[in-house]
């Protein structure tokens, strides 16, 4: 299996006309025949698209192609970095679905162990039912509630990073039990309020390299300190400098017109994928910490 890509960016896009909107599917579907790295969806709030990209660059590379060169009238939103959510803590979940109208009813009774797993390793579920506590039909139909929030996130909709999901006990009725019960139990166990209390959340972490002039150094360096970076190195090349640093991705937006307008346009930047790393308090998103109930740093 190959590689998944990393999508960092994301931003909704919506034609201005309706009748647009099927050509702007196909427009994004050549894209990535053609080699962009571009990734898109339905947004389920705005009825537009949700459109992923890898960088800056592949996002102006997007608009231009749709607005500039196939004429194209869109609403573009604001872009926003891809955070993940994770676990900070092991919990455990006894969650029961229970509802009955009518006739028969819906019953599922699931016990899941979740857990971080090791960076980079995905999200794995997996499941230690013995015996018959839970027909075994049913143990796909909670993985698939689980992959559900994986998907979708608990807090603000942001995927699941790194979690490992174990299916450990549970109970079925001979007569309300179901496979759509069984996920419905699933996809409500993780988003108890035990499991959203042990969530943080992670964000892209880029590899950047920043050449500067030698009279714009010290600019250079205040302003990539005012964005978090990390400088890991710095090598003196002719008459500019290198600067070799780590910084999170949100401080990064709109970094190289800004670069180049501080250089007099004779800065250069890069930056490429590195890692994710917790957001520190206070810093990530507005709407991230009410969330998990607590109040900006």
């Amino acid at each position: 299996m190959g590689k998944l890509q990393v999508w960092l960016i994301e931003f909704t896009i919506k034609p201005r006309f309706a009748a647009e909107a099927e050509r702007v599917v196909d427009l994004l579907a050549q894209m990535v025949s053609e080699g962009i790295h571009v990734g898109y969806s339905k947004d389920p709030q705005g009825g537009g698209l949700i459109a992923k990209v890898i960088d800056e660059q592949h996002l102006d590379m997007v608009i231009d192609s749709l607005t500039r060169t196939h004429k194209v009238e869109l609403k573009i939103g604001a872009p926003r970095v891809a955070y993940r959510e994770t676990l900070a803590c092991v919990v455990e979940v006894d969650y029961t679905h229970k509802k009955q109208v009518g006739g028969a009813g819906q019953f599922a009774r699931i016990k899941l162990r979740l857990e971080p797993n090791e960076a980079g390793a995905g999200n794995e579920f997996q499941s230690n039912i013995v015996g018959d506590v839970i027909p075994h039909d049913y143990v796909p139909s909670v993985e698939k509630g689980v992959q559900s929030v994986w998907e979708s996130g608990v807090l603000i909709g942001f995927p699941f990073l790194d979690t490992r999901v174990t299916l450990l006990d549970g109970a079925y009725h001979n007569v309300d039990s179901s496979a759509i019960a069984f996920e419905t139990a699933a996809r409500e166990a993780m988003r108890e309020d035990t499991v959203r209390a042990c969530l943080k959340l992670m964000e892209p972490i880029m590899d950047i390299e920043a050449l500067s002039p030698g009279e714009f150094v010290g600019n250079v360096v205040a302003d990539l300190n005012s964005r978090h970076c990390r400088i890991r190195s710095q090598e003196e090349r002719a008459n500019a400098t290198m600067f070799r640093a780590n910084a999170p991705l949100a401080q990064l937006l709109g970094y190289k017109r800004n670069l180049s307008s501080i250089t007099n346009g004779r800065g250069s930047f890069a930056m490429r994928f590195s890692h994710y790393a917790e957001v520190p308090r206070g810093i990530g998103p507005d709407d991230f910490w009410p969330a998990v109930g607590m109040r900006r740093a």
